[in-house]
């Protein structure tokens, strides 16, 4: 079910323009050695946006300082963005019973582009 489920999300969900837009982003992000730990998570988020289901995150453990500089200057010049675009997708899709599961999908994203530093993406058996 999740292998139709990601087919339908990548073609009419949206996923393979995200993974698209998010790989495209991981790529200018590296062009500078500054931007490498943005590009890292730009990929990271590229690879959820493109099959999200059967995947899961969690918090990997205490956040370093590190983290938290970095989950804020991505909240301020990203991720506040990127989340507000994914509860719009997400909302346009609950409208309709067909849309509601990658309406859960938009909001899993949603929450992960808030700030994905110290967030690791797992597999769900």
């Amino acid at each position: 079910m999740r292998g139709i489920l990601n087919i339908l999300w990548a073609i009419f969900g949206g996923g393979f323009v995200l993974a698209l837009e998010y790989l495209l982003a991981g790529v200018l992000c590296c062009l500078t050695i500054v931007g490498i730990p943005f590009g890292t998570q730009c990929f990271k988020l590229a690879g959820l946006a493109l099959f999200p289901f059967g995947k899961d995150f969690n918090d990997a453990g205490p956040r370093g300082t590190g983290n938290v500089l970095f989950n804020l200057l991505w909240l301020v010049f990203a991720g506040l963005w990127i989340f507000l675009s994914h509860l719009a997708i997400a909302l346009s899709l609950a409208v309709t019973i067909i849309g509601i599961p990658f309406a859960i999908q938009h909001v899993k994203l949603a929450s992960l582009a808030l700030m994905p530093f110290g967030v690791r993406v797992r597999e769900v058996r």
